[in-house]
């Protein structure tokens, strides 16, 4: 049995998603082969030399899955792009490039992100190009920790105040990309998060039958999708609620 997530946003202002992601490897995950997080797992990432706290916890988390040998697979996304190889090192996990192929029931499946495939929003796109680019991150990793932190509430601010004002159809995927890129990729499924939008959508291309399968986001609920013998199950799932203060003894 495989795991798949993304876009679990975590931070400490979010302790309900914190608390549920945990639960989940200390419980389901130890039973899957592999957990693979397909980007935007943490809300901002500004370098493995800046990790807090609340980061490192997380990391030790992971390394103790790891270590009860469940395989982890992390992807980077547009809130997380700068984690690097000494958190995942720490973490016991892979870091994936984006896309990869992988092989899920002796099939290729194409994984991704997701936000590459938003290609009508331009605006994004360049930024995004910008942001990658290897002497942008280069840069970005040697700036002083100060001025990371301002950069990335800058971003994140920015970010949410130009989404709130796009078109629906901006944010989403571009139709006409799905079937280019699988194409491309030779494969008949493509699964991916970003877009918030969790749906397994059924497609035609050219004569053969596929699949973009999307996973949701970390908020109210939970999402997993998980692949086994039976194919692909796609489901959210409830936080459970905080633990209870012990009442005070007379």
């Amino acid at each position: 049995m495989i795991l798949l997530i993304s876009d679990l946003h975590l931070e400490e202002e979010r302790p309900d998603i914190t608390r549920a992601f945990l639960d989940l490897l200390a419980g389901r995950a130890r039973s899957a082969s592999a957990l693979y997080i397909l980007g935007d797992f943490f809300e901002a990432w500004i370098g493995d030399d800046a990790m807090t706290p609340f980061q490192l916890s997380i990391c030790q988390a992971l390394r103790e899955l790891s270590d009860s040998g469940t395989a982890i697979f992390l992807m980077h996304g547009n809130r997380d792009f700068m984690l690097g190889q000494v958190f995942c090192k720490q973490a016991g996990c892979t870091l994936l490039k984006d896309p990869s192929v992988v092989p899920f029931n002796g099939e290729p499946v194409l994984l991704m992100h997701g936000d590459s495939l938003c290609t009508r929003d331009e605006a994004y796109m360049k930024l995004r190009r910008y942001l990658r680019n290897p002497i942008t991150l280069f840069i970005l990793r040697h700036l002083p920790l100060r001025t990371r932190h301002k950069l990335a509430r800058k971003l994140r601010s920015e970010s949410r105040a130009q989404t709130r004002m796009k078109a629906n159809d901006i944010v989403d995927v571009t139709p006409e990309e799905i079937p280019r890129i699988m194409q491309e990729y030779g494969v008949k499924t493509l699964i991916h998060g970003h877009t918030h939008r969790p749906a397994i959508h059924k497609l035609q291309i050219g004569d053969k039958a596929a699949r973009r399968i999307v996973l949701g986001d970390w908020d109210r609920q939970g999402w997993a999708l998980q692949v086994d013998d039976s194919g692909y199950a796609l489901a959210p799932f409830d936080f459970a609620p905080p633990p209870q203060l012990a009442a005070p003894t007379a």
